[in-house]
């Protein structure tokens, strides 16, 4: 299958073969096709990276390192299995956007990439607050299900207490989301379009813009994102009654060093995890691409 690359006109909906030397209609996917792009990219990396993702948890929080590969793994299906909707609906809900935004006739700038990409991740924080909630209090409870975890904290603290940090949650999806649909593609198309290792070396592109995006995103997320633990970890509210309180406590306590506790895991797995996704979903584009252009040929 011929490499099919959009790098060198990112405004425009079409997409260069490097093979052919020709310029193709870029195919858009429907929104079934983001859905099950964005579902499988984001059940395949935290599957991956769960002990990433574990580990931050227990920095963030306080909590003894696990001591067995189970123990890194406690949680990985509340982690995984919701993860398959909410990654969905951040790859579709920016389709759906995209094509609202730019009428399906030409490719969005690159600003209006970037605040696409935040809308989606904003609205998809209705599902990502209350998984990260019981993937938190799932470790701290060493519970073995999502079910117990949920029935433990609705009979304790209400059915409300699932919501808890949800506004901290918007802000850190729509950052997040941002990063992985918006700044790492930009700057890998920005690479490929002007650096002659990068336009035969796709994947290295990939790689370098993943990071890009994802240690943009970690650093301006990540104080966010503790808060949030703190605030999720803590139902009753006793220590941290709201993120804004959180984040003027940790700071107070340790410093910036306390507010970007568990940082390089936590940027490592978003880095991990923009490479992932975005490569799934230019994957299935491309295939897209390559079908359309079979068909009229």
């Amino acid at each position: 299958m011929a490499n099919v690359r959009t790098s060198n006109v990112p405004s425009v909906p079409f997409a260069a073969s490097a093979l052919e030397g020709v310029y193709r209609k870029r195919a858009t996917l429907s929104d079934t096709e983001n859905l099950a792009v964005g579902a499988f990219g984001g059940v395949l990396e935290t599957c991956i990276q769960m002990p990433l993702i574990t580990f931050k948890i227990c920095v963030q929080s306080g909590k003894p390192l696990p001591q067995t590969i189970g123990g890194w793994y406690r949680g990985v299906f509340a982690a995984a299995a919701p993860l398959a909707p909410i990654t969905a609906c951040q790859v579709a809900v920016n389709g759906a956007i995209e094509r609202a935004v730019t009428g399906g006739d030409r490719g969005p700038s690159d600003l209006e990439r970037i605040g696409i990409a935040m809308c989606a991740g904003g609205i998809s924080s209705v599902l990502y607050s209350p998984v990260d909630l019981v993937v938190i209090q799932q470790q701290k409870l060493g519970l073995n299900s999502p079910f117990a975890t949920v029935s433990a904290v609705t009979s304790t603290h209400g059915q409300a207490a699932i919501m808890r940090g949800f506004s901290a949650c918007v802000v850190r999806e729509a950052i997040y989301t941002a990063g992985y649909l918006g700044l790492a593609p930009i700057a890998k198309e920005y690479l490929v379009a002007n650096h002659d290792h990068f336009k035969k070396n796709e994947l290295h592109a990939s790689i370098v813009g993943s990071c890009v995006g994802g240690t943009v995103a970690a650093v301006l997320t990540h104080p966010v994102d503790t808060a949030k633990t703190c605030v999720q970890s803590d139902l009753a509210g006793t220590t941290y009654p709201n993120a804004r309180t959180a984040l003027g406590k940790v700071y107070a306590k340790g410093g910036i060093n306390a507010l970007y506790g568990g940082g390089m895991a936590r940027t490592a797995r978003l880095c991990g995890a923009f490479f992932v996704i975005n490569n799934v979903r230019e994957y299935a584009i491309n295939w897209k691409t390559e079908m359309d252009a079979a068909r009229l040929d």
